[in-house]
C-alpha cells in the first residue's frame, strides 16, 4: 500500500484551513484544535485567620530583629580585609607561642651599657662628619678667594653650576588647541569591593 495517493489527497485539503485532516474520506473529518497551554486555576485554600496572623506576626518579629542587628552594627567600622588576622592563626596560637626567658639583671645592665657606648660610638662618628664637611667648605671658600684675587674671569665660571655633574633635562607642556566637540569620557570602571550594609 503506497502512501502518496493518501498524502495527494490530504495536501490540498491542509492549507484552507488551520484545521487538520486526519481521514481521507469526503464525509468524515477529525478535526483538532491548537493545544492550549494553560491549566484550571487552582482553588484558594481557605486557611485559617489565626494561622494567617501568626505568619504575619513572624514576618513582623524577623525584621524588627534585623533593624535592631543593623541598629546595633551601624556604628561599628568597616573592616579592612587586609589586617584581619586569619582563623588557622588564631587557632595555631597556642602552637606558636614562644617562652621567652625572664632576662636576668646582669643581662640588662650589659645591655644598658651597650647602648651607651653605641649612642656615644654615633655621636663621635656625626662630630666627625660635620668637622669633615666644615674642613672641606673652608678649603673650597680659600679657594675661590685666591683665584677671585689671581682671575675674576676664571673665578665667575668656577662658581657656575656645571651641568654634565647633575644630568637633568625637562620639557614643558606642549600647547595644543582643544578639540571642537569632544566629550570626555566618563571613566566607567567595574568595582569589584565589597559591599557593606
Amino acid at each position: 500500500m503506497s502512501l502518496l495517493p493518501v498524502l495527494s489527497r490530504l495536501l490540498p485539503l491542509v492549507g484552507q484551513s488551520a484545521a487538520r485532516s486526519v481521514h481521507s474520506g469526503t464525509g468524515l473529518l477529525f478535526r483538532s484544535t491548537p493545544v492550549l497551554c494553560a491549566e484550571p486555576l487552582k482553588k484558594k485554600k481557605k486557611l485559617d485567620p489565626q494561622i494567617v496572623k501568626q505568619r504575619e506576626e513572624r514576618k513582623r518579629k524577623r525584621l524588627e530583629k534585623q533593624i535592631r542587628r543593623l541598629e546595633k552594627n551601624a556604628r561599628q567600622l568597616k573592616p579592612i580585609e587586609e589586617l584581619e588576622v586569619p582563623m588557622e592563626l588564631i587557632d595555631e596560637q597556642s602552637k606558636r607561642k614562644r617562652n621567652v626567658p625572664k632576662p636576668t639583671a646582669e643581662l640588662l645592665e650589659s645591655r644598658a651599657l651597650l647602648e651607651k657606648q653605641w649612642a656615644k660610638y654615633r655621636m663621635q662618628e656625626k662630630l666627625a662628619d660635620y668637622q669633615l664637611f666644615d674642613r672641606i667648605v673652608a678649603a673650597q671658600a680659600k679657594a675661590l678667594g685666591e683665584l677671585q684675587l689671581a682671575s675674576d674671569e676664571l673665578y665667575q665660571r668656577a662658581i657656575q653650576p656645571d651641568p654634565a655633574l647633575l644630568p637633568f633635562v625637562a620639557q614643558g607642556p606642549v600647547s595644543t588647541p582643544p578639540i571642537k566637540d569632544y566629550e570626555q569620557p566618563d571613566g566607567e570602571y567595574i568595582d569589584v569591593s565589597r559591599k557593606w550594609e
